[in-house]
């Protein structure tokens, strides 16, 4: 499936870009919220399951009107853990260490900055998981997913549609890279993409890419190790990657990824 090839239905905020494989539809919503997040429908035999959930209150309505025609099977939570007044009677999945960063680790972090940040436009509240699932094959719905277990929450794999999800990628945007060894790790996992052929990569805040996109990504991340090497603080390391990555998108992702690599 060619990244490019989707119909597009514009919705009052957002847009939902519709891959369909023949037996089996992706839909992927652009939230068009602070966080540029996504959010991806599976559909087959008028079933669905969602990957990740809306969490500005106005993505929430807007996509529960959408989602009105469809019987929801359930949810994967991964890496976005807030939004629970999104679809509230429908099951969450979720692993045991997705369910801790939510509720507890990193994610709760981030959920109260956003809090914070945003005020009473984001749903602060935390979904509550009803299932927990291990690593390997589950079936939702009818639909295939094989689960693999990351250093925060989960990825996704999409056997029939050949793809996978995973929290971010992004060929021309920045992203939050913690040191040269995540940058590392990254770099692994986006080579085992292409060792696997993917035909596409869905990410929380990125439309969905290709293998192409992949490659550049790596580029990038051996490049940031260099410039973060060759520099001193984390003033003169931003300011040598917006250089090099003028037309690049995510500047808070570059502001939160200068000051880990020099904290």
């Amino acid at each position: 499936m060619d990244k490019n090839i989707f119909t597009t239905v514009k919705l009052v905020k957002g847009e939902m870009n519709i891959y369909d494989f023949g037996g089996i539809k992706l839909h992927a919503y652009k939230t068009c919220d602070f966080i540029e997040d996504e959010v991806f429908i599976v559909e087959k035999n008028g079933k669905a399951v969602i990957i990740e959930s809306p969490c500005f209150f106005d993505n929430i309505s807007e996509l529960q009107e959408y989602l009105k025609d469809m019987q929801v099977e359930g949810m994967l939570i991964a890496y976005h853990g807030a939004g629970a007044t999104f679809l509230p009677d429908v099951s969450r999945y979720a692993t045991k260490n997705a369910e801790q960063y939510s509720e507890s680790g990193g994610g709760k972090a981030l959920i109260d900055n956003f809090t914070k940040a945003f005020g009473e436009v984001f749903d602060h509240s935390v979904h509550k998981i009803t299932t927990i699932i291990e690593e390997g094959k589950v079936t939702i719905g009818g639909i295939d997913f094989v689960i693999k277990q990351t250093a925060e929450a989960f990825d996704v794999e999409i056997p029939e549609i050949n793809a996978v999800y995973t929290h971010m990628l992004g060929h021309d945007c920045h992203s939050i890279v913690a040191n040269a060894d995540h940058a590392d790790s990254i770099i692994a996992e986006l080579k085992s993409y292409i060792d696997k052929g993917y035909d596409l990569i869905l990410t929380s805040h990125y439309t969905p890419e290709d293998l192409k996109d992949a490659k550049i990504k790596i580029e990038y991340l051996q490049n940031l190790k260099k410039i973060a090497k060759d520099c001193k603080d984390a003033e003169s390391f931003k300011k040598e990657v917006l250089r090099q990555y003028p037309a690049y998108s995510g500047g808070n992702y570059l502001d939160m990824t200068a000051g880990f690599f020099f904290s």
